[in-house]
C-alpha cells in the first residue's frame, strides 16, 4: 500500500517529520528558512501561503493537494515560550491563530504542536517522561521533562505526564532548552531552576542526533510524534507495517 503523505509546516530540522516518518508515513517538511540538517523532502516556502495555494488547488515546486493525507503544524513558539514573557515580545507574531482555519478549511486530518501558554483549543499534553525518554549523567539517572500541546480534529490517546512519579525512584529531571545551567549543582543550588544536560546526553534523551544544539532546542522528541503518527495512520485507515521503534 502506498505511504500516507503528512506536510509537517514550520519543520525546522525535523524532529516532529522523524516520529511521523517512523510511524509509517512520507513527510515533506516546509519552512520559511532553509534547513539544511532536515532528513526529508523539503520545500523552504511560508507555511500560511503553502496553505493558501493548496486551498487554491494550485501546487508548490512538486506538491499539489490530491497527495496531501495530513497536516502538522509547528508555528514559531517564542511569543509564548517561558523565555520570552519577562522580555519584550513585540517582535514576535501570533501565527497560530490565522493557520488555523486554514488548516480546517483543508478538510484534512491536522496537529497544531506549541508550547503552554500558546493558544491551543482542548489540546492534549505530551511529556517525554509518559515516553520513558530517560539517560544517565555522572551524578545518576535523569528523565525529560517536555511538556508540549497538541490541538488536533482527531481525537489521540496519550499516556499522562509522569515526572513526578520517575522523581519518586529517583530520577532527576533534565530539560531541553536555551540559557540553562549545564551541571546539575548550578541548575539545583544557584540557579533554582531547570537542568540541560551536556550534548551527548541531550541526544540520547531527545532521540535525535543529526540537529544542532541550537535546533535541537526548538525540537519535539520523535517519541511524541510517533505515538500520534501511529494513531493517524488507524485513523486514515491504513493498516500499519511494522513501523520503527519510536527515536533514532
Amino acid at each position: 500500500m502506498k505511504r500516507k503523505i503528512i506536510i509537517d509546516l514550520g519543520c525546522k530540522a525535523g524532529g516532529a517529520s522523524k516520529g511521523y516518518a517512523n510511524a509509517g508515513f512520507d513527510v515533506i517538511g516546509v519552512d520559511t528558512e532553509a534547513q539544511p540538517n532536515y532528513p526529508y523532502r523539503f520545500i523552504q516556502r511560508d507555511a500560511l501561503y503553502f496553505l493558501r495555494v493548496m486551498l487554491a488547488g494550485g501546487t508548490v515546486d512538486w506538491v499539489g493537494p490530491g497527495i496531501i493525507s495530513a497536516y502538522h503544524a509547528s508555528m514559531p513558539c517564542q511569543l509564548f515560550s517561558h523565555g520570552t514573557v519577562a522580555q519584550d515580545s513585540s517582535k514576535y507574531v501570533d501565527l497560530v491563530t490565522p493557520i488555523r482555519p486554514l488548516l480546517q478549511a483543508t478538510g484534512l486530518p491536522y496537529i497544531m504542536e506549541n508550547v503552554k501558554r500558546a493558544p491551543l483549543i482542548d489540546p492534549i499534553t505530551i511529556c517525554g517522561a509518559s515516553f520513558g525518554l530517560e539517560a544517565k549523567d555522572e551524578e545518576g539517572p535523569l528523565v525529560l521533562r517536555r511538556h508540549r500541546l497538541f490541538e488536533s480534529n482527531v481525537g489521540f490517546i496519550v499516556p499522562p505526564c509522569a515526572c513526578r512519579e520517575y522523581q519518586r525512584n529517583g530520577y532527576k529531571i533534565a530539560g531541553c532548552y536555551g540559557g540553562a545551567r549545564r551541571t546539575r549543582y548550578e541548575a539545583e543550588h544557584i540557579r533554582h531552576g531547570g537542568y540541560v544536560p551536556p550534548r551527548p546526553i541531550l541526544d540520547d534523551l531527545m532521540g535525535i542526533n543529526w540537529m544542532t544544539e541550537a535546533e535541537l532546542f526548538q525540537a519535539v522528541p520523535p517519541s511524541y510524534t510517533w505515538a500520534l503518527g501511529l494513531q493517524l495512520l488507524q485513523h486514515l485507515g491504513q493498516p500499519l507495517s511494522s513501523p520503527v521503534k519510536e527515536g533514532l
